[in-house]
């Protein structure tokens, strides 16, 4: 298969995504899932390696046969979706597509296809439910589309193989986790599912954060070879990075922000034995989340932290949060190494740990190709050919670590744009006409303080749209809205 057939799959795929979204008819909705799955078939097969189609036939037969199974479970019990998205959110599995290595969530796949096929059931049968994710249904299905439509103009550049990125990107992360947030947002609510998922959450965040303090303790660490080598060289004995069960530290991070702010909702505005206990949770795993030393997980933390507050005492909460940001500040420039790494010779980039050159020369990337972008998928080729660098450096040096910029460079200011309207309803709709009282306001800011932390994440690590939990928020906080405004009625 060409080039050119895969972008066209990509394309048929996102467009069978923005109808599935968007349809309030059987048949369009029908349709677009036979877009979705034809377009994910197109992008597949051009990935495939050669070599190996009898254990590609197998895997494909063993993995149908389960789909099938988890189907006939998620049709009986929904919520079970829901346990198990978040049950196979860590398990990345590094995994050789040519000469290109990722960490792929294959067992997550599995879950896909078991929703895929539980979707179809029901549209076939007498459901009549549409446009679940209500009003992150629009913003979604245009930033899909465009992102789909955006691969047809992908080309390899430098040596980097971007059309091979964008397939990858699309195929593994946002077709399918973009039908995921559609099956989960079809869930009726239920508190003790919800207070299930959470208990969940906590325990796996629990779990994650043990095996991180037992690493720190005993100086071994799982999976990444470029993290043992970094703490092999590190200047100073304390200073030593975990990663648990996940790859990489900052994604260990980032799932133990949300877990520590979910858990702060219970907190703050729970009573009772909950919120003892989810005070228990949170301090050890805010123990777990200390060695990881990602940067990106802990500004995530002291934000939501802000925001929590900012609910919980409204208008009140302005003077001490100012308070305490500008004390803060006055305490890293008054310690004599930030003081230097900030406002020394090095620079801003030193202290950034040369993030800030990154991100500069994402944003050239993001100017030079302002209309319609590099292409889904097309970045690392074109920051290679702006900077001159060689295809050996591109792995490492040819990244933004910011998903706006990388949108802006790809896509263009439409697509940047599309994500901007994206994160206003995503920041909007957990927090408006919340009082916070009962489960459902409590699990509302729960969802949004998550997509917070997800999202500021992402500022300094780009994998937004690579992790299930964001989608897992949106549909859920979507849920919860909808049965935040039937209690009001």
């Amino acid at each position: 298969m060409s080039a050119d057939l895969a972008r066209l799959g990509g394309v048929v795929g996102a467009l069978g995504i923005a109808a599935l979204l968007l349809g309030t008819t059987r048949t369009w909705r029908v349709g677009g899932l036979a877009a979705w799955a034809a377009g994910c078939a197109a992008l597949a097969i051009w990935l495939a390696p050669a070599g190996h189609h009898r254990a590609y036939a197998a895997a494909a037969v063993g993995g149908t046969i389960v789909a099938v199974g988890l189907a006939w479970l998620f049709v009986r019990m929904p919520w079970l979706l829901a346990v198990a998205v978040l049950g196979f959110a860590p398990a990345r599995i590094p995994v050789s597509i040519g000469h290109t290595t990722a960490n792929l969530l294959l067992p997550m796949y599995v879950v896909v296809a078991g929703a895929a096929l539980a979707l179809a059931w029901e549209l076939y049968g007498d459901d009549e439910r549409s446009r679940e994710l209500g009003p992150f249904a629009l913003p979604l299905a245009a930033f899909v589309a465009w992102s789909g439509i955006a691969f047809l103009w992908t080309r390899d550049v430098n040596g980097v193989q971007d059309v091979k990125q964008g397939a990858i990107y699309l195929l593994f992360y946002v077709l399918p986790f973009a039908l995921l947030a559609v099956s989960l947002a079809r869930l009726e609510w239920r508190v003790g599912w919800a207070t299930a998922i959470y208990v969940q959450l906590a325990g796996m965040a629990l779990a994650f954060a043990v095996i991180g303090i037992w690493q720190y303790a005993t100086r071994n660490i799982f999976w990444n070879p470029k993290v043992i080598v970094d703490n092999a060289y590190t200047p100073v004995d304390w200073f030593y990075r975990v990663n648990s069960v996940f790859y990489d530290p900052s994604i260990y991070g980032r799932f133990l922000v949300v877990a520590i702010v979910a858990g702060l909702v219970l907190l703050l505005f729970a009573k009772g034995l909950g919120s003892w206990l989810a005070l228990v949770v949170i301090t050890a795993t805010f123990v777990g989340l200390v060695p990881s030393f990602s940067q990106s997980s802990f500004v995530a933390l002291g934000v939501c932290v802000v925001v929590a507050l900012a609910v919980l005492w409204r208008r009140r909460s302005v003077v001490p949060i100012t308070v305490a940001v500008a004390a803060l500040l006055v305490v890293s420039l008054g310690v004599p190494q930030a003081r230097n790494r900030i406002l020394g010779k090095a620079g801003l980039s030193h202290a950034t740990g040369g993030r800030s050159k990154l991100v500069s020369n994402g944003i050239r990337v993001a100017l030079h190709h302002p209309l319609i972008g590099v292409g889904t998928g097309g970045f690392e080729g074109a920051y290679a050919k702006l900077t001159h660098l060689r295809r050996s450096k591109e792995p490492k040096a040819a990244a933004s670590h910011d998903t706006p910029i990388t949108v802006a460079a790809e896509t263009g200011i439409p697509g940047l744009a599309l994500l901007a309207w994206l994160l206003w309803v995503a920041f909007t709709v957990p927090f408006r006409a919340n009082p916070v009282r009962g489960p459902v306001g409590r699990a509302r800011l729960a969802f949004g303080l998550a997509l917070v932390a997800i999202v500021v994440d992402s500022l300094f690590y780009d994998a937004l749209f690579e992790d299930p939990l964001f989608w897992g928020a949106l549909a859920l906080s979507a849920v919860a809205a909808r049965a935040g405004a039937v209690a009001l009625e």
